[in-house]
């Protein structure tokens, strides 16, 4: 056989010298191919197919002397062992450079030689030899590889392809499965004989055989991955990709085990189910509640919410189990956890304890109240008549309510507290609720006591305005008035709007209750100025209740035209909870209000999630700084930083910024200094009745009349 060897040699007289020992040689046949430059060898190897040594053109071996005229060192192996790592490199170089020459061997050479040696004895014998042993290297590394795959294959179905992702082999279990015999699948892309999908979202999965070749790594599928046998028909499966290398690291393809698991996974999902399932109702089991309730507290105690835990036990249903039977008992147990399903919504929880016992999870509430309504719910809902058969059954049912965090942060806590108020309220006479703690019984005595109170408000003439300055930091002078309602209930005495306004929203009377403030708002705001008062700037909090009502805009028209007062120096307040619900039939809303020449405020600025596109899109004229930045804003930085970033917005969209809850000269300083507009807050006055504010607003004028 003959061995052609690449010589990669500056020096015409150190080429002959090899080309003489090698042609010379008595062992071997040697053909040498001269080149005078790593640029003509280099061009030389890359010319070579990879990764396939049986059609090199007669390339058996590279030598190569490490000073060449147009490159010389190391770099020479590192870029000739890239271009064709399959073949072996010996370095030439003088006894000087025998350390570089062996750091070559580090980098990929196979043996070096010094210039001295070469014999016709030395050199053929170490080129055979390095040939020899790089041809059986690659040999048992093939062969060991192939041999490794088969082992690891055993008993279940193999896929193989090459580097480009074309089938190359299927085993016996693997044609079964994919419906696919080894002759057609033969050179397909693997995509056509495998094809993978999520069983949840039915969208395909990314092939892991090619994952496998383009990472270099082992690759899974995830345990909802589906099999489309060629005849459609589909089957679960498990896998793991493995890339299949060449001796010198290099990826040539990948190979795939799999078999299928579509009896021990729908085994798997069947035994999860009856374990966390109640086999009568199908409602959720202790176990299944409890991970739920846990979840639940964690992700309340998280974002600072609220949750209500019901405990329902259904009033002498052992009577009925004992005079009808079992089965009618089932029956009825049935369709009473069917009614409840009904009454909750889908982020809520059903469960089955066990008995006649069910207990509800209600993952988010907002007030005690919002519990109580969806007990009265699902009693009336039990109290409906079931006719089972021949027999139409009347049942009640008897509920203990607790709300975390105020019974209870812990499951077994909440569970046990919620049980004693059912108890509890069986005592009181069954087909009824009661919450476990008296504080919140009160509570939700109290709020009923409030709503209904404030039906009768306006025409009791409970209700009355208070009023605030809001004043011009740059003059100091008085720039305008907010109006605050407060009420004096008959039974709680004084009360601010903390303690009603989200009752009024609940129960939609804000709305009556927000025509009354803006239309007294006006009618005295316009009194002030017929006496002689400066024309001031009226601002009125509105509700997102009474934005979203109907013929809102219309209704303010009414009032501004039914009081005379000039819509240019109205302010409506609003928050910014209301710009992010729905952005189109808002637009809607504040383009009518806007229509009336009325202006718009966005009230405690920074406390939501209003973005700059938001500011941009809305008519706002004035943005008002919420106050728990500015009380703390001469000591915290963070909320320094947020004040002087709302005032600099306000600046950039030419929007009024009035800064909310001024109580210190320090706070004043530093609000004049970064060039907020307005300022109101007890710095300047608490909120006034009628009367006392126009006295205020005479002193003030008083005050600021030079002498």
């Amino acid at each position: 056989m003959i061995h052609n060897i690449l010589l990669i040699q500056g020096a015409g007289q150190d080429a002959q010298l090899v080309h003489d020992a090698l042609t010379n040689s008595s062992e071997r046949e040697f053909r040498v191919e001269w080149v005078r430059s790593f640029a003509k060898g280099f061009e030389r190897l890359s010319a070579l197919p990879p990764h396939q040594p049986d059609a090199l053109n007669g390339i058996s071996a590279v030598l190569v002397d490490l000073l060449l005229p147009d490159n010389a060192g190391l770099g020479i192996v590192d870029r000739l062992f890239a271009a064709a790592p399959q073949v072996p490199i010996i370095v030439l170089c003088t006894p000087q450079d025998e350390y570089f020459a062996k750091e070559a061997i580090q980098r990929g050479a196979q043996d070096y030689l010094l210039k001295e040696h070469l014999n016709n004895y030395l050199l053929p014998k170490t080129l055979a030899a390095v040939i020899e042993r790089a041809a059986i290297t690659e040999a048992l590394f093939d062969e060991k590889e192939r041999a490794q795959v088969t082992l690891n294959s055993i008993g279940d179905a193999v896929i193989s392809t090459n580097v480009e992702g074309r089938t190359t082999y299927l085993n016996l279990v693997a044609e079964r499965l994919t419906g696919w015999p080894i002759r057609e699948a033969t050179g397909r892309p693997v995509e056509e004989i495998f094809r993978i999908i999520d069983a949840e979202t039915r969208t395909t999965i990314a092939n892991p055989m090619a994952r496998a070749t383009e990472e270099n790594a082992t690759v899974g599928l995830p345990p909802t991955c589906i099999l489309i046998r060629r005849d459609g028909v589909e089957s679960a499966i498990e896998d793991s990709s493995a890339p299949i290398h060449d001796r010198h690291g290099r990826v040539t393809g990948a190979v795939m085990v799999f078999h299928d698991v579509s009896a021990a996974r729908t085994l798997t999902l069947k035994l999860a189910y009856i374990a966390q399932h109640d086999s009568l109702t199908g409602l959720p089991n202790r176990s299944l509640f409890n991970d739920r309730l846990t979840q639940a507290i964690a992700v309340a105690q998280r974002h600072h919410t609220a949750l209500a835990l019901f405990y329902l036990d259904l009033d002498r249903f052992k009577l009925i189990n004992d005079s009808l039977g079992h089965l009618v008992g089932d029956r009825l147990l049935q369709s009473v956890a069917m009614r409840l399903g009904e009454c909750v919504r889908a982020t809520d929880t059903v469960s089955r304890l066990g008995g006649d016992e069910f207990v509800i999870l209600l993952s988010e509430v907002t007030h005690e109240q919002d519990a109580a309504v969806c007990a009265d719910k699902l009693l009336q809902a039990i109290r409906m008549p079931y006719v089972l058969d021949d027999h139409e059954l009347h049942v009640t049912a008897s509920i203990g309510i607790v709300v975390h965090p105020g019974d209870g942060t812990e499951v077994e806590a909440l569970l046990q507290n919620a049980d004693s108020a059912m108890y509890e309220a069986k005592k009181h006479g069954r087909n009824n609720y009661q919450f476990y703690r008296s504080d919140l019984n009160s509570s939700a005595s109290e709020r009923q006591a409030l709503e209904s109170g404030l039906r009768h408000a306006i025409e009791r003439q409970e209700l009355e305005l208070y009023y605030q300055p809001i004043v011009s930091l740059s003059t100091g002078a008085i720039a305008g008035v907010e109006a605050l309602v407060r009420w004096h209930h008959p039974t709680f005495g004084f009360l601010l709007p903390e303690r009603f306004i989200s009752i009024a929203e609940e129960s939609g009377l804000i709305v009556p209750i927000g025509r009354w403030v803006l239309g007294e708002a006006c009618r005295q705001t316009k009194a002030w100025q017929d006496a002689g008062f400066p024309r001031l700037r009226l601002a009125v909090n509105i509700s997102a209740v009474e934005l979203r009502s109907k013929e809102f805009a219309a209704g303010v028209g009414t009032i501004l035209a039914q009081t005379g007062f000039d819509p240019r120096h109205l302010e409506l307040e609003l928050t910014e909870t209301f710009l992010m619900q729905d952005s189109e039939s808002t637009a809607l809303v504040l383009g009518a209000i806007k229509e009336l020449g009325v202006q718009l405020a966005l009230d405690d600025f920074g406390t939501g999630y209003s973005s700059l596109s938001y500011m941009r899109r809305f008519p706002i004229d004035t943005l008002k700084v919420d106050r728990s930045f500015v009380r703390d804003l001469t000591m915290d930085a963070s909320d320094a930083s947020v004040v002087s970033a709302v005032i600099n917005m306000g600046k950039s969209l030419h929007m009024r910024v009035v800064a909310e809850g001024v109580e210190a000269l320090d706070q004043l300083v530093f609000l004049k200094e970064h060039g907020c507009s307005e300022a109101q807050g007890y710095h300047f006055s608490q909120p006034l009745r009628a009367g006392d504010f126009a006295d205020w607003m005479r002193r003030s004028v008083v005050e600021r009349t030079p002498a």
